[in-house]
């Protein structure tokens, strides 16, 4: 973030008071000095470098968001480890969501055949709602990414994309209509139970 660390030989608690009192290069050398542990944990828990690497970003995210706070903790260590394992717990229940989604959709999709059949027909029904989803409005499209495949809140979709949850609630009432009638067309009414259940 920045070339120089004015703060490198400073100790950490008075680097906590620099940072909760909003100062951004003693920020940038608590990240310095942490990142790569809350890296390395949340890679143990996770296994996965693209989850590890979103995790430092939330962690410090929230840090900074919470920096006044800093000054109340006594084991900077041990909070940021409860933080990574609190950020890395969530990430792997998205992924088991996600993983859980994707088995309810081939359960409902195959009817029978052989496990080569199954396998080209979901296949089959994955490119179809890549379709509708591709032919959404941009906006609609991110709203729907943001919120069905991310899982992001209405409230959360609404701040990130600058908008009133109301917006986005109707963005997705209209991506989800649009996505259902695609299936339709197509003859895969299954698919859309499905993902209407959500």
């Amino acid at each position: 973030m920045y070339t120089e660390r004015p703060y490198k030989n400073v100790l950490e608690s008075d680097l906590m008071v620099q940072v909760a009192a909003g100062d951004q290069k003693a920020f940038a050398e608590l990240f310095e000095r942490y990142q790569t542990l809350v890296y390395d944990f949340s890679m143990r828990l996770t296994r996965s470098k693209i989850q590890a690497e979103e995790i430092v970003q939330n962690v410090f995210i929230r840090i900074w968001l919470k920096r006044t706070h800093l000054v109340n903790i006594e084991n900077f260590g041990a909070y940021l480890n409860r933080a990574t394992r609190n950020h890395s717990y969530t990430a792997l229940k998205k992924i088991a969501a996600q993983s859980l989604r994707e088995v309810e959709l081939t359960a409902q999709v195959i009817t029978g055949g052989t496990d080569a059949e199954h396998l080209l027909l979901y296949n089959d029904s994955a490119k179809i709602l890549k379709a509708a989803v591709d032919a959404l409005p941009p906006q609609r499209k991110l709203v729907y990414e943001l919120c069905h495949e991310q899982g992001l809140k209405y409230e959360e979709a609404a701040a990130k994309l600058n908008i009133s949850p109301g917006t986005v609630h109707s963005h997705m009432k209209l991506a989800l209509s649009a996505i259902r009638a695609h299936f339709k067309y197509m003859d895969a009414l299954l698919l859309v139970l499905m993902l209407m259940k959500k």
